[in-house]
Order: structure tokens, then C-alpha cells, then sequence
């Protein structure tokens, strides 16, 4: 099988993509990836070089795997600083990296494409790609756990890194108030208390889907969504381009969610979806109003998936006060390997000390949610 490395996802035709593609996630699909590279939004100038692999026999596509050589680790979400510290301490470069991942998405899902292939052999070829050429490690972020029968044949030097993400979970709830009747009374009467102080501040509202989305919905999340990363003291990740590439090319997997008072827009959080799961992505608001955000991010989110039967809220990164409006902690899977000898064993034992703590975090999460005791 030829492997072969692409340093545009030009370079791969959307049918040779779609050919292969086992994923159900909007945010796997061609054109998503084709707007962060046409936008420039994900370019080697914002230190996300393209370098897709693809695996294929006969010229014919067996398997795509998106990847990115970087020299930094922003927009990754399962943090490496501190290894990258180690590495400068002692005079060594730890960059550049090859990464796989959904660029500034931290969606746990299936990153490699195909129906032939697993990622016992992707690791085959990244691992030996790397030992030929001046990558100092590779990293599959938030991917499927590797089954049990294929950890015993993966590379002593491959580590296992978890992260905890907090989704919810559709337990086929008729409405909103049947979701809150499964809550203990204190935690309900605080989930209505904050939903009831959306109306008693005068704020309405709606929810916009597909091609209702018009070019004034879009310059509004735009200016939110910058406003969001100035309070922080960054710069947007993604352009407007990016934004108005995928609101044309993805209409119907798209949900944005727009508050406003007086006719004015306030608020608005942008969402992803496809017919099993929902995907919380960007929030931003021109005007603070209590309790907003949370109406925004998360109750009309929940609405919105029991309304279409989707099984599954998966609102963003972090964040323990999801736990009380019923939102539960998961465990995520990221996969690594590290070139340089001296690094692999204070690695490994880092990531398995991690592993612990963050089961032990997982365990203490699910203990404090909101549901009744069965």
C-alpha cells in the first residue's frame, strides 16, 4: 500500500475523500477541511502546514488521515507545554510535530478514513515517516479508543493520553421538563430559575437552521465570536471567510442560536450537528446578561436534541459547571510517540500517571451530577 504525504487538501479530490469516508461528523467532511485551507484560516503562516496522508493501492484511495506538521501547540486541546519545556530546558527541539487532528476542534471522533485500514498500520507509517525525516513526534488527537486486541500490538513507545470532556445524553426524553423530571428537586428548581431569568430580563430567543441563516445572521456571530477571543488577549483562530465558505458549502448541518432585547441582537452560539449528535462549537455576546450563557450553549442545545432525536450534546472543552445541568464526564483518547530516547520514559510515566488521576477525576465528576438516585 503507497503512502503518500499532501501539503494541500487540493491535492485530494472531494470524491476520492467522499469515497471513503466512514464519518457521520460534519466537521469530518471535505468541505469543512476545504474551507480552513481556502480561507487560510489552517496555513503554514498560522503554523498549520498541511500534510494529509493518504493510503492507496492501484491509484486507487484506500484511506485519507488528516495531519498537520506544527511548530506550536495551540488550537490542540490535549496539552503538550510542558514536554515541549523539557525539550528547551535541555537545549533540544521538541517542534516540529505532525498532528492529527480537526484544526482548533477538540471532536472526539474517527480521524482516519476508510474502510480498509486501522490505525495499527497508520501508526506504522508515521512512525517510521517521522524516524526519516526531521518530525520529532507524531500525536492522534481525540480519536476512538484502540480495541484491546490492538493495544497488545501497538509499539511499546505509543502512549495513551486521556483528557475529560463532559456530553450529554439523549435517554429518549420527550421534552425539556421531562430531561429536568429525572433531576433532584434542588437541581430542577435551579435549571428552571435560570431558564424563567432569560424572559424576566426581556431577552427572546431563536434558533436558525440551514439556509435561514442570512448574511446579517453571520456578520453578527462574526463580530461575537472576535469579541470572544479579544476579551481573552488572542486572535480569532478562524477567519470570516471560513465562516461564510461553510455556512454556503454545509447549510444543513449548521444551528446558530441568536439572542436579542429590544430587536437588538445580544447573544449567539453556533453549533454543528448531523442526525445522531450535536456539536457545541463558538459563543459570543455584545452584551452581558445573566444566566445568557448558559441558555445559549447549553438549554437550547439539549432542546434542540431531543426536538430532532439526536442522541448525543457535545458542547466544547472543560468546564465542571456542565455537570450540574446534566451534562456527564467521558473520557477522551489521544494517541503519541516521541522521537528522542532520553524523553520516552519520563513520557510513559507521565501519561500513565495522568491516566489515573484523570479516571479518579472522571469518577468524582459523575458522582456530583444531578439526577435523581436510581
Amino acid at each position: 500500500m503507497k503512502a503518500e504525504f499532501h501539503h494541500s487538501i487540493n491535492d485530494i479530490a472531494k470524491n476520492q475523500w467522499q469515497a471513503v469516508e466512514n464519518s457521520l461528523c460534519p466537521l469530518m467532511h471535505y468541505e469543512f477541511f476545504k474551507a480552513l485551507e481556502d480561507s487560510t484560516s489552517i496555513c503554514i503562516k498560522t503554523g498549520w502546514q498541511p500534510h494529509h496522508l493518504t493510503l492507496s493501492t492501484d491509484k486507487t484511495i484506500q484511506a485519507i488521515i488528516p495531519l498537520y506538521i506544527k511548530q506550536h501547540s495551540w488550537g490542540e486541546y490535549v496539552f503538550d507545554w510542558d514536554w515541549a519545556q523539557a525539550y528547551q530546558h535541555n537545549g533540544l527541539d521538541y517542534y516540529p510535530k505532525l498532528v492529527s487532528t480537526i484544526p482548533v476542534t477538540p471532536i472526539p471522533n474517527d480521524k482516519l478514513l476508510s474502510e480498509t485500514v486501522d490505525y495499527l498500520q497508520i501508526i506504522k507509517v508515521l512512525i517510521e515517516y517521522c524516524q526519516q525525516n526531521d518530525i520529532n513526534s507524531w500525536h492522534l488527537l481525540f480519536i476512538p479508543e484502540i480495541s484491546q486486541a490492538a493495544q497488545e500490538k501497538l509499539p511499546d513507545d505509543v502512549y495513551l493520553r486521556h483528557t475529560v470532556q463532559f456530553h450529554w445524553f439523549n435517554r429518549q426524553y420527550q421534552s425539556f421538563d421531562h430531561f429536568l423530571s429525572t433531576f433532584t428537586a434542588r437541581k430542577r428548581k435551579n435549571t428552571l430559575k435560570e431558564r424563567r431569568s432569560i424572559a424576566q430580563q426581556d431577552v427572546q430567543v431563536k434558533r436558525f437552521v440551514g439556509k435561514d441563516i442570512t448574511k446579517k445572521h453571520l456578520d453578527y456571530f462574526y463580530l461575537t465570536y472576535q469579541l470572544t477571543y479579544l476579551k481573552k488577549g488572542h486572535q480569532p483562530h478562524l477567519s470570516y471567510a471560513f465562516f461564510q465558505q461553510i455556512f454556503q458549502t454545509l447549510p444543513d448541518n449548521i444551528l446558530l442560536v441568536i439572542a436579542s432585547r429590544d430587536d437588538q441582537y445580544i447573544a449567539c452560539s453556533l453549533f454543528f450537528y448531523d442526525h445522531q449528535h450535536l456539536y457545541g462549537r463558538y459563543w459570543g455576546c455584545s452584551e452581558s446578561v445573566k444566566n445568557l450563557h448558559f441558555e445559549l450553549c447549553y438549554y437550547q442545545g439539549i432542546e434542540f436534541c431531543i426536538a430532532n432525536k439526536l442522541a448525543m450534546f457535545n458542547p466544547g472543552t472543560q468546564g465542571e459547571h456542565k455537570i450540574q445541568r446534566g451534562f456527564e464526564a467521558v473520557l477522551t483518547y489521544s494517541y503519541h510517540w516521541i522521537k528522542h530516547e532520553h524523553f520516552k520514559t519520563p513520557i510513559k510515566n507521565y501519561c500513565q500517571q495522568e491516566r489515573v488521576q484523570l479516571k479518579r477525576y472522571q469518577k468524582q465528576c459523575l458522582a456530583a451530577l444531578p439526577f435523581k438516585q436510581s
